[in-house]
């Protein structure tokens, strides 16, 4: 119905045409957005699993258990998105032909935030965020950006693949 009315307008008054060949600004990439909604999902986890350690929850809990889970999914979300983004916009022809396993990798982030989102399960973000980091290092080494490994100094105090941006 909308499409229809806007059709009609534009017909009558054309509207300017906005075209772009990406979604962000060129060359504007970090996969750090990523990262830091893994380590948010398996935060939400930790929250998880402490909360229902109860045998009980009380409203108030049971209230505080559904933020959390619908958190988790939304952070989940973001993790797709960011990396497709990435995956879809950033890697060409040079990147693809030095790092072929980008593709899989990507999939398998895909595959593992799926999971991740539809369980409370510590064990499956952290194997989700081991691949996150490594699709950080691929984008890092085609940036020329040497990267390091230092444990996240928030919870869930895991260890992330940041670029050292020093050099």
């Amino acid at each position: 119905m909308m499409y229809k009315l806007l059709a009609k307008l534009d017909a009558k008054k054309p509207f300017n045409r906005a075209s772009a060949h990406c979604d962000i600004p060129c060359k504007i990439y970090d996969p750090s957005a990523a990262q830091i909604a893994v380590l948010s999902m398996i935060r939400m986890v930790d929250l998880l699993d402490e909360l229902t350690a109860a045998e009980t929850l009380t409203t108030k809990q049971q209230a505080t258990f559904a933020r959390l889970v619908n958190e988790k999914e939304a952070e989940g979300k973001k993790v797709k998105e960011e990396v497709l983004v990435i995956w879809g916009d950033y890697f060409k022809k040079p990147q693809l032909e030095a790092f072929p396993e980008i593709h899989q990798l990507t999939h398998e982030i895909m595959l593992a935030t799926s999971f991740a989102k539809q369980h409370i399960d510590r064990a499956a973000t952290v194997e989700l965020l081991n691949k996150v980091n490594r699709f950080a290092d691929i984008f890092w080494q085609t940036k020329g950006v040497n990267t390091y490994t230092a444990t996240c100094p928030y919870p869930p105090a895991e260890q992330v693949i940041y670029p050292d941006l020093k050099g």
